[in-house]
């Protein structure tokens, strides 16, 4: 007698069990491995599209033409007279002289061409504007470069439209 009410009590339970893991735990299974499906194709989706674009962009698709190489043409130097003039004088007794060796980087051989008939006006331009520098205008390198910039100025404007890359200093010297 003892054993048949254990057992019909392990029966019980058993059933009980059971129904409740078909009750309760099937409604739950459908709904948490649909949810996790649906996230991982979704997650898989966006990683996937992601890394195809990468690809597309950096190694796949379209075939570019390679560039252009454009052709640099070599710069033209054209020597100009040397230049002495002397500065202009502050109040002191002693006169100060400057001395310049001035080249102008033109950007090709047609340029020069142009520059050759105003040689003489170019040489009286820079000489007019240098004799006006005080000794003072010339301090620094700050100074060059602003009388490098003025005489770049005033060279463009003697032969505009045409434009010459650079006032070049091969010598200055300030005695």
């Amino acid at each position: 007698m003892a054993s048949k009410p254990k057992e019909a009590a392990k029966e019980a339970d058993a059933e009980t069990t059971t129904e409740e893991a078909v009750e309760g735990a099937a409604p739950a299974k459908r709904k948490l491995p649909l949810k996790l499906i649906l996230m991982a194709v979704g997650g898989l989706l966006v990683v996937g599209g992601g890394g195809f674009g990468a690809y597309k962009m950096f190694f796949g698709g379209h075939k570019e033409p390679p560039p252009a190489v454009a052709t640099v043409k070599p710069a033209v130097f054209v020597d100009l007279p040397e230049v002495l003039v002397n500065l202009s004088n502050t109040g002191s007794e002693r006169t100060q002289y400057l001395k310049v060796k001035i080249v102008l980087e033109l950007a090709d051989q047609e340029l020069m061409q142009q520059i050759q008939p105003v040689m003489p006006r170019l040489t009286d331009t820079f000489q007019t504007y240098l004799r006006e520098l005080r000794p003072t205008d010339l301090d620094g390198s700050a100074g060059l470069y602003r009388l490098k910039e003025e005489l770049t100025r005033r060279v463009n404007a003697l032969i505009a439209p045409s434009k010459v890359n650079a006032v070049l200093f091969k010598e200055i010297v300030v005695q």
